[in-house]
């Protein structure tokens, strides 16, 4: 029999990798002859970087770059040099955590570091560029990421724009000759979980603006920005921003990748999932088992445990799903296409109790699913 454990993590409380090597040797205890492989996933949020370390074997690279605010920090990212592959998190150099939620103030921030950032992974030697784009403190459509690749933001005298979101407005062209030389040879692929258009009632502005500590009148002048800044960007690339699924995430840098960078906007799960030849490794698998810290409403969301699914059903193995609790009923849960649903508050009602010790749980909830197998 082959099992593959493909979960994401439980959040504050185990890691995927732990979850991995805790259902492993449970299993092994029961089945002794089981063939075990682990193919952790993430779905590009908070502990993603770890994840894409397990398969990529990086290292990790230190880069000064500019802050939110241009202000000179300390940026890490993972480069694989044999692959010639670069893990980028634009929340290192431009990101919400950066920063104290009083200094939030996305129309004068940047994401000129996240540039910076791509650009020493270029001057490396990437050729393959992964990257995600959550967590942003930005609303500047990426123009301060392109300006530190080459790209030139001019206003209607032909003078440089600052790139900050509340500029947006004054760009009246943009001039692409100094472009990096090397940028049409990097293949980046971006992790990007939402499907916001860039301007609008539900555009990059008004719904995630007031949270990077716009005002009311800022979201305005915001949007302004980005209805302006996107006729620029059909006029010079003939791609109508509006029309690109995900193009206002992180600030609008959904559709700066995609005109800038030419990357391909994929689910944070769907990247992962390919650097780890998820599909590939299936062959012949019996089960695959998952979890998560919470099954729940937004399980349908594009989230791991969705991802992990989606390749199961394709090949016809069965799926079980090790979870911190359960929010879904049995209807959803069949619904999901999960054949095995256990969960570590079946055990204890103590959320505390769960959380501080869901390893020693885990452990039972795998023996017992390998004691059905026999």
């Amino acid at each position: 029999m082959k099992i593959v454990v493909a979960p994401d993590k439980f959040k504050k409380s185990l890691t995927g990798l732990q979850f991995c090597d805790s259902v492993e040797a449970s299993i092994l205890k029961v089945l002794p002859n089981c063939e075990i492989l682990k193919l952790p996933l993430a779905d590009g949020g908070d502990g993603t970087i770890e994840i894409v370390n397990y398969y990529l074997k990086g290292t990790v690279i230190t880069v000064t770059v500019n802050s939110p605010f241009f202000k000179k920090i300390k940026a890490t990212y993972l480069y694989a040099e044999v692959e010639q592959t670069a893990f980028l998190e634009m929340a290192e150099a431009s990101g919400v955590k950066l920063l104290r939620p009083k200094d939030f103030d996305c129309k004068n921030a940047t994401t000129l570091g996240t540039g910076e950032m791509i650009l020493d992974a270029i001057n490396r030697g990437a050729k393959k560029i992964i990257l995600g784009i959550g967590g942003s403190a930005t609303n500047d459509c990426g123009m301060g990421m392109a300006t530190a690749l080459g790209y030139r933001f001019l206003d209607a005298d032909n003078r440089i724009v600052k790139p900050i979101g509340a500029n947006l407005s004054k760009v009246s062209t943009i001039d692409t000759s100094q472009m990096h030389p090397k940028l049409k040879e990097v293949k980046f692929n971006i992790a990007c979980d939402v499907s916001n258009p860039l301007y609008g009632k539900n555009g990059s502005a008004y719904v995630y603006a007031k949270q990077k500590g716009a005002t009311t009148d800022d979201i305005v002048l915001l949007d302004k920005g980005l209805q302006d800044f996107a006729k620029v960007i059909e006029a010079i690339f003939g791609i109508n921003p509006q029309q690109v699924e995900g193009a206002g995430a992180a600030g609008g840098m959904g559709i700066a990748s995609k005109v800038f960078l030419k990357g391909t906007l994929q689910r944070g799960v769907n990247l992962v999932k390919d650097l780890a030849q998820f599909d590939k490794k299936l062959i012949d698998t019996d089960w695959i088992i998952t979890g998560e810290g919470n099954l729940d409403a937004q399980t349908f969301s594009g989230k791991t445990i969705q991802g992990v699914l989606a390749s199961a059903k394709a090949k016809k193995i069965k799926v079980a799903a090790f979870c911190g609790g359960v929010d879904l009923n049995k209807e959803e849960i069949k619904e999901l296409g999960l054949v095995y649903v256990d969960a570590v508050l079946n055990y204890t009602n103590n959320t505390e109790d769960a959380m501080k010790n869901s390893l020693g749980y885990l452990k039972i909830i795998a023996k017992n699913f390998a004691k059905n197998l026999i």
